[in-house]
């Protein structure tokens, strides 16, 4: 009876391990049940010589293998829903990547009028020197108040050239490239090179304007105003005031352009001034 009891327990474990969830064969689980099941064996080898003693281990067998299955597959469970947060994390940075992939020229900062098709047109555009560069906001008249002043003193920050974008109240975003920084001169004196181009996009689409050849009126600049272009009949393709609230604009033999906003004379909605920066800066 006892050397059947002593078979019996040994088939209950054989089928008992092989029913444990896989979990691997080094791991910690499979390892305490094995080291209890040595326990039990040298039990039954020496002294668990009587059958209720031989009863009893075998139903605390059965009470351990309850315990320890469901151990197994909370712990499965817990490792599948693991399993399933790092791949969401993983995809997730994975469509981060792709976004940056598909989007390299972001803007650092936020802006009044910089949609993706005009950052777009902007990176079709600017000289090679800035190509691929970040941009970042060095001025906005919503941020450092109405002042050219202000503009001119955070144009000091570059080396490179600057994107001087404004717009009108009737929603025409237009603007320039200078090169940077700006200095300011008591007498009219023309500045820039033939980098220096003048944009916009009051005809509902980006349109550039570079230099035509026909003179070098890139751009004046003073503590009082801020002028691009000239030769067309005394005007400019693009005047600011020195508080930066109104404007005009007009032709330039200059650039070659029309006029840039909805009238040749309008109130200013806001003025920024971009840099441009490496993305490792």
């Amino acid at each position: 009876m006892y050397t059947r009891k002593v078979h019996r327990f040994s088939r209950i474990f054989s089928k008992s391990y092989n029913s444990l969830p896989k979990v691997g064969p080094n791991s910690k689980e499979r390892k305490y049940l094995l080291s209890y099941f040595s326990y039990i064996m040298t039990l039954v080898n020496f002294g668990a010589s009587k059958t209720r003693n031989l009863e009893s281990v075998i139903a605390n067998f059965k009470y351990k293998k309850r315990v320890m299955c469901n151990m197994l597959k909370d712990k499965i469970i817990d490792e599948d829903h693991a399993s399933r947060r790092s791949n969401k994390i993983s995809e997730n940075l994975e469509e981060v990547k792709i976004n940056d992939q598909f989007s390299p020229h972001k803007l650092i900062d936020d802006s009044c009028f910089i949609s993706l098709e005009l950052n777009d047109f902007f990176e079709s555009c600017i000289p090679k020197l800035v190509k691929g560069c970040k941009r970042v906001l060095l001025y906005s008249t919503l941020k450092h108040g109405t002042s050219l002043r202000t503009l001119i003193r955070k144009s000091a920050q570059l080396t490179t050239p600057g994107l001087l974008v404004v717009g009108d109240m009737q929603g025409a975003v237009f603007g320039a490239l200078l090169d940077c920084p700006l200095i300011p001169t008591t007498r009219p004196k023309y500045q820039g090179t033939h980098q220096t181009f003048v944009f916009t996009n009051v005809d509902g689409h980006p349109r550039i304007f570079r230099p035509t050849g026909a003179n070098r009126y890139y751009y004046l600049c003073s503590n009082d105003s801020l002028a691009l272009g000239g030769g067309g009949g005394g005007g400019f393709a693009l005047y600011l005031d020195g508080d930066l609230l109104t404007g005009t604009s007009g032709p330039s033999d200059t650039f070659g352009n029309q006029c840039l906003a909805h009238t040749p004379e309008f109130e200013l909605k806001n003025v920024e001034l971009w840099g441009f920066t490496h993305a490792s800066s």
